[in-house]
C-alpha cells in the first residue's frame, strides 16, 4: 500500500479542496433569431425558439 513520504501541509490540502468552491460565470451565446443573450443549447427565453424551430410558445 502506497504511504506518503511528507505530511501535506494544511495549505496546500485546503488549497486543494477551495478549488471545488470557485464559481465560474456560464457559458453564453446569442439567439441567431433575436439576438439576445442565452445559454448554449437551451431553449431562447426571449423568442422561444430551439435549433430553427419554435420550441416553447411564449406570450
Amino acid at each position: 500500500m502506497a504511504v506518503p513520504k511528507k505530511k501535506t501541509s494544511k495549505s496546500k490540502s485546503r488549497s486543494r479542496r477551495a478549488a471545488n468552491w470557485r464559481l465560474d460565470a456560464p457559458a453564453r451565446s446569442t439567439c441567431p433569431r433575436c439576438g439576445a443573450v442565452k445559454v448554449p443549447h437551451h431553449v431562447c427565453g426571449n423568442c422561444g425558439w430551439y435549433h430553427g424551430r419554435q420550441a416553447v410558445e411564449l406570450p
